[in-house]
């Protein structure tokens, strides 16, 4: 492993157990360590604890049946390259593990702002009369655009036919109606507030909100995540061009090392065109789906 790439494992780790700490309780199980969010949002992980040998299978299972406990997912999440042997490790207590490309922003091969067609990109301000329906949408676009592959068939992957006749505004809009509560909103609000983390959005004067991506720093380091577009706007370039501005603003406000997350090989190309390189994987592993 070059220096150099050892030296973003070691600041990654860094980032990976600074990131949930203001917002959750830590529990350590072993050579794990559990982050259990306190209030609404999106539930944490649990990880390597840094400093400590490899997770055990019997660390696994106790972490695991200590998030059933607690009503939450029983999720993990790690790098490979900083802790290799987990994998083979976690298959063994019964998880499946993504191996998802991680990759890291070379700044210097950015692409340039571009104009989305038929649209403009802003930033959610949690100051704004309108935030609690912008948060809403954005919402609603992630859970549609997570819950429906871009591509249906290995054929439609060779051929990059985007699936994009599925859900749109109507169904965006109806997502939205399940919004959250005030308590969640006012929390958010808060965090992006805090200017760490920001929320951008791709919107249309006809569809509204069609395209959305978060990124979340801590010091130096911050990552790029929930990049998501409505499956009926896909093929536009909405999530390239979201993925530079986020980039560009982290740059402008002194992060040093930007970094993403892409769902597999295909996702992760369309990084490399915006500027990313792929530098290892990220494991993220839950519970193996029970046979039918």
């Amino acid at each position: 492993m070059a220096r150099a790439d050892s030296d973003h494992f070691d600041r990654l780790e860094q980032f990976y157990d600074a990131l949930p700490r203001p917002w959750a309780r830590i529990e350590e199980i072993g050579s794990l360590v559990l982050f259990v969010r306190e209030g609404e949002g999106w539930p944490y992980y649990a990880r390597p604890r840094r400093g400590s040998p490899t997770p055990s299978a019997a660390d696994l299972i106790t972490c695991r049946a200590r998030q059933r406990e607690l009503g939450v997912p029983e999720a993990f999440e790690w790098v490979h390259e900083t802790t290799p042997d987990l994998l083979a490790v976690a298959r063994s207590a019964g998880l499946d593990v993504l191996l998802a490309p991680l990759l890291i922003l070379d700044p210097q091969a950015l692409v340039p702002d571009l104009p989305v067609p038929g649209a403009t990109i802003r930033r959610l301000d949690p100051a704004a009369p309108g935030f609690a329906l912008d948060l809403a949408a954005s919402r609603a676009v992630a859970r549609l655009a997570f819950a429906a592959p871009a591509y249906r068939s290995p054929l439609e992957v060779a051929e990059k036919t985007l699936v994009i006749d599925g859900a749109g505004p109507s169904e965006r809009d109806a997502a939205a109606d399940s919004a959250a509560s005030d308590d969640a909103v006012g929390g958010i609000g808060r965090m992006l507030a805090g200017g760490d983390y920001e929320t951008v959005v791709v919107e249309s004067p006809e569809e509204g909100i069609l395209a959305t991506g978060t990124s979340q720093r801590v010091g130096d380091v911050a990552e790029i995540a929930g990049v998501a577009t409505l499956p009926s706007a896909r093929g536009r370039g909405y999530a390239s061009q979201l993925t530079a501005v986020l980039a560009r603003g982290l740059l402008a406000r002194g992060a040093h090392l930007i970094f993403l997350t892409a769902g597999d090989d295909d996702v992760a190309r369309l990084y490399t065109k915006v500027g990313f390189r792929r530098a290892g994987t990220a494991c993220i592993a839950e519970p193996a789906a029970l046979p039918l």
